[in-house]
């Protein structure tokens, strides 16, 4: 598994991947694999992952938050 991790990252800094960016989307993919282990039951979910459900409610919270594309405010003439 380390040397998987190791030829991504290389991937990652080669196309100049932001590193909040990379941060960002393991952490995405992370707890969207771990909920879907625990068939959606964030109690167990966040059990598993050594933290408290409200944290991760927080966490799924802010990644749902980052994931809405940006609206661009009217243009007053």
């Amino acid at each position: 598994m380390r040397e998987a991790l190791d030829t991504l990252i290389a991937q990652m800094v080669d196309k100049g991947i932001f590193f909040e960016e990379a941060c960002q989307e393991f952490e995405r993919r992370f707890l969207k694999r771990v909920l879907e282990n625990h068939r959606g039951n964030l109690t167990h979910a966040a059990r598993s992952l050594g933290i408290h459900r409200n944290t991760l409610m927080r966490k799924l919270a802010a990644l749902r938050k980052s994931e809405r594309p940006r609206r661009r405010r009217p243009v007053i003439n």
